[in-house]
């Protein structure tokens, strides 16, 4: 059995949890979210708990199990906390600027690049130099906190570009001089 799918999870209070077919809706204070469920996994919701089921041992049913619970685990936390990443833009003349809804890069390129939310995400952006990504979907703030940093990954050798709060990068010797 799955560790991470036999777990029951907990409903929050302020959490209306409704399971329709193959599609399971979570309603929170800050959205609404759904998940689909694949075929042979079954969700119950009982006593302010959800527990996730499969009904054999075959490798696609164990694979899906786990996921499962935990995605819907993850719209759970969305939808009462959100998700957030934060960026950071380093280099010489590199920086962001608050643009109506959306933010502007500039980042060494001959132009300013220009960036609007998709629906869910918003941008905050502090200084001249960090933007926070936050939203309820944690896939969707991943994947635009990925494609932000794609605008210019950071290089190795100065390290500059547009990289995650925290993140390590792996620098690089440069030629040696004569």
């Amino acid at each position: 059995m799955s560790r991470i799918g036999r777990l029951p999870i907990d409903i929050p209070s302020g959490v209306d949890i409704t399971v329709h077919g193959d599609v399971v809706t979570v309603k929170g204070p800050k959205g609404e979210l759904q998940v689909p469920i694949a075929k042979p996994i079954q969700v119950e919701v009982a006593d302010g708990q959800i527990q996730v089921t499969r009904p054999d041992d075959e490798r696609e049913s164990r694979s899906l199990h786990g996921l499962t619970r935990t995605l819907i685990a993850n719209d759970i936390l969305g939808v009462t906390e959100g998700y957030s990443k934060s960026l950071e833009v380093v280099g010489t003349g590199y920086r962001v600027a608050a643009k109506g809804t959306g933010i502007e890069f500039a980042l060494g390129y001959s132009h300013p690049i220009n960036v609007e939310p998709p629906a869910g995400i918003t941008f905050t952006v502090e200084g001249n130099n960090k933007v926070t990504v936050s939203g309820i979907s944690k896939q969707a703030v991943g994947e635009v906190a990925a494609n932000l940093r794609k605008l210019r990954k950071p290089e190795p050798y100065k390290g500059k570009g547009v990289r995650y709060a925290g993140e390590q990068i792996r620098r690089k010797a440069g030629k040696a001089g004569k």
